[in-house]
């Protein structure tokens, strides 16, 4: 387990005052935060005596976290936490996730045990038709058309989603929790392997946009460890965000980005930005054991295939109760192969039914029924794997009949539980690397490429290689279909007992990260440290492969030393059922926060990553603010070079 044990700087308190008095005049003086508010002992295990924590927060960079807890420190709560660690992100992993993007969000209510979701996705551009990225024949164009540049980008609601969730469930200041984020754009931060490593890979497309080549390369080249990030345009959005954040949608900011896409061949218009709304939907839950397992309804695909996969395990007491008594090469190679057979169907069901609930009709209740569950469960034989063109998604009258019955996958994902057990779990993402590798001039916004996300044309892979149909096909408005799977556990029988929040980045892989995760840290008893770091195993139904981790693969030293490489014997085990294997570099980022019977928390971030944990005690007394002024502040005409 890595965590961050806090040593505070002599001067700390003078900086949160600073750090509060900045908000009032939406400027930051002080790079303190951006070079490291927090002195860190990093450590590999938390010890007993370290455990005295009643709250906890996670997320994918050290500096997000530190924002998020910085305004636990402040007497906020889980959402003030989430919303200024979802905003760092934006500034500190932009190849990840960004105000450019969309996710989901849920939000746990300890006093009634109520789990509220947030659906802030990115929608597909007023003037964006099936066809969009089809020739004269029909035939897809160039692969490339639908992840790079303008074309690419759908309708951003990572904003309005965050302004929405503070609006309804925030407790410090708007401009308070946009804080920490501007300080990062603005003075900036140190580049990591990793931002270097993703620079690197997408510079091409970087490069040919002027706007992401000023920022994200050094005159062309790409960014290199050690470098200071400096996002100056970034910060002046975030100063009017901070005031009105809806002037991303209706103000400057988005005759900004009108004037880009205009200019580049892109489709968002002011008019998509004005009619951009979340949509608040009710979580998607089911029951595994004595626990109560709810994520995201669609768009999102995550919630449904979780459930689909957890009632048909359910049917397995034998390999289950085995893999947990007796972990042995044998019964953990009938567990391994158990899971990839059900991953195959669920996501067979996937291609076939999963899109917008608002443009088709998802058959929800069917496909998360414990009866279609059993149904689906009876097809898989424990001593062999059957082939992909074999496992087909329900057909038409299997959902009539439950219906009626009760390259680097990127995306962020982070976990926040407060002192009074208000828990948050947020994913969001511009898709792939640097998303569609543009910046909207003289905004520092990276735009997204979720329209890859939508099913181009039947049967033709998105970027991470899953298929879809015509549920999933693009129409003005239309949310592309997702794997984001942020999720939260409760107990079953008192719903208003919280277990766990946990998720993770990483394309279709998503789901059955979280499935692993969860199911180490209860089926297999696993400790949090070794049900985040376990090797995981992925199918899809299309290809027909199980993808397993592999960490000699990896470019990271920090993750061939902390990851361990799935047995020998397991893999040997799925070859004999007739599984076709590939190894590939581990990936994902995931975390979980976890609520102990006594009320205290722990967490966990993954070895795969950069991420922390830091875990919270106690708000600090702090000095008096001023709130910020009413007016917005003007554009910079001419954006300051990085220095």
């Amino acid at each position: 387990m890595v965590k961050s044990l806090i040593k505070f700087q002599p001067n700390r308190q003078r900086f949160l005052g600073r750090a509060i008095a900045v908000v009032s005049m939406l400027t930051i003086s002080s790079p303190v935060f951006a070079q490291g508010l927090f002195q860190r002992d990093i450590e590999s295990s938390m010890s007993p005596g370290d455990r005295p924590a009643i709250g906890a927060i996670a997320s994918a960079h050290p500096l997000a976290t530190d924002s998020g807890y910085f305004m636990l420190q402040q007497g906020g709560n889980a959402v003030d936490a989430a919303v200024a660690t979802a905003l760092a992100i934006s500034v500190v992993t932009p190849f990840s996730a960004g105000i450019g993007g969309g996710g989901f969000a849920l939000y746990f209510e300890p006093e009634t045990g109520e789990i509220q979701a947030l659906d802030f996705r990115e929608r597909a551009p007023g003037e964006a038709d099936r066809d969009l990225y089809l020739d004269e024949a029909g035939q897809p164009r160039s692969r490339r058309v639908s992840l790079d540049g303008h074309l690419a980008a759908g309708v951003p609601g990572t904003v309005a989603g965050l302004a929405e969730l503070h609006r309804k469930y925030g407790q410090l200041p708007w401009a308070r929790v946009v804080a920490p984020a501007i300080t990062l754009a603005q003075e900036g931060f140190t580049v990591s392997q990793r931002l270097a490593d993703r620079s690197k890979g997408r510079l091409e497309i970087l490069s040919s946009n002027p706007a992401a080549r000023e920022i994200f390369t050094r005159d062309g080249e790409p960014l290199t460890v050690g470098d200071t990030l400096i996002q100056r345009d970034l910060a002046n959005v975030l100063q009017t965000i901070a005031v009105d954040p809806k002037q991303f949608y209706t103000g400057w900011i988005a005759e900004r980005i009108e004037a880009d896409m205009s200019t580049n061949g892109g489709l968002i218009t002011r008019q998509d930005l004005a009619n951009y709304s979340v949509k608040w939907r009710s979580p998607l839950c089911g029951t595994f054991r004595t626990y109560r397992v709810c994520s995201m309804p669609p768009p999102s695909s995550g919630g449904v295939h979780l459930v689909q996969m957890l009632n048909m395990l359910n049917l397995f007491p034998e390999v289950l109760g085995a893999v947990q008594q007796n972990p042995t090469p044998r019964t953990l190679g009938h567990y391994h192969h158990l899971l990839a057979e059900v991953m195959k169907i669920a996501y067979a069901d996937r291609a076939e039914y999963l899109g917008d609930p608002d443009f088709v009709e998802v058959p929800v209740p069917a496909l998360t029924s414990r009866g279609y569950g059993i149904a689906r469960a009876r097809e898989i034989d424990l001593e062999r794997a059957r082939s992909a063109s074999d496992v087909k998604p329900a057909s038409a009258d299997a959902i009539r009949q439950y219906t009626q019955r009760p390259d680097f996958p990127e995306t962020s994902h982070l976990s926040v539980i407060d002192g009074d057990g208000r828990a948050v779990s947020l994913t969001f993402t511009v898709n792939g690397p640097f998303g569609a590798g543009v910046v909207a001039s003289g905004t520092g916004v990276l735009l997204n490429n979720e329209m890859d996300d939508f099913a181009i044309a039947p049967g033709v892979p998105n970027l991470f290689g899953v298929v879809g149909g015509d549920a999933n096909a693009i129409a003005p408005g239309k949310t592309p279909l997702s794997s984001m799977s942020p999720t939260i556990v409760t107990n079953a029988q008192d719903p208003r007992q919280l277990e766990m929040v946990l998720g993770t980045p990483g394309g279709s892989r998503i789901i059955t990260m979280v499935l692993q995760v969860f199911l180490n840290a209860t089926v297999r008893g696993m400790s949090l440290d070794d049900a985040v770091a376990a090797p995981r195993l992925h199918h899809q139904w299309q290809p027909d492969t199980v993808f397993y981790d592999d960490p000699a693969q990896s470019r990271y030293e920090s993750v061939r030393q902390r990851v361990p490489a799935i047995a020998p014997e397991i893999l040997a085990s799925l070859q004999q059922r007739g599984h076709d294997l590939r190894g590939f570099f581990p990936v994902g980022n995931a975390n979980i926060l976890r609520r102990l019977p006594d009320g205290l928390v722990e967490g966990v971030i993954d070895p795969r990553g950069e991420g922390t944990v830091r875990l919270f005690r106690e708000p600090l007394p702090l000095p008096s603010y001023s709130e910020p002024p009413d007016e917005t502040p003007e554009p910079a005409e001419t954006p300051e070079p990085p220095d």
